[in-house]
């Protein structure tokens, strides 16, 4: 189940005439919404949520409309559960520690004669 909470502050999507927005609701409230958005955050797995609706929400394609837009912008959100996996290379300092931990031995010049 998608977390609301953690990762989302407020959302509002506008289309035609209808705007939507959901708001984070505390842990147990539920989905607090009309019924349409309430069946549309529902399939989303949505579970606790306050949402708000102005313009002409009577036309039922234009408010679900705007509801589903609203929970699309959730998802483009980069969660830490969506992230790659991270590969982690030693540091140089660790790759030659025992290069490193040997004594530098000072070698003699050679002569070069041209």
């Amino acid at each position: 189940v998608f977390c609301f909470q953690l990762y989302l502050r407020r959302v509002r999507e506008a289309v035609v005439s209808t705007q939507s927005t959901g708001v984070p609701a505390p842990r147990g409230t539920g989905l607090v919404s009309a019924p349409i958005p309430k069946k549309l955050l529902a399939m989303a797995g949505f579970e606790d949520c306050y949402t708000c609706a102005t313009g002409q929400t009577a036309t039922l394609g234009n408010f679900a409309k705007a509801t589903f837009a609203a929970i699309a912008a959730t998802y483009s959100y980069l969660t830490p559960d969506m992230w790659s996996p991270t590969v982690f290379t030693n540091s140089p300092y660790q790759e030659f520690t025992d290069y490193l931990a040997k004594p530098f031995v000072k070698q003699p010049k050679k002569e070069v004669k041209y």
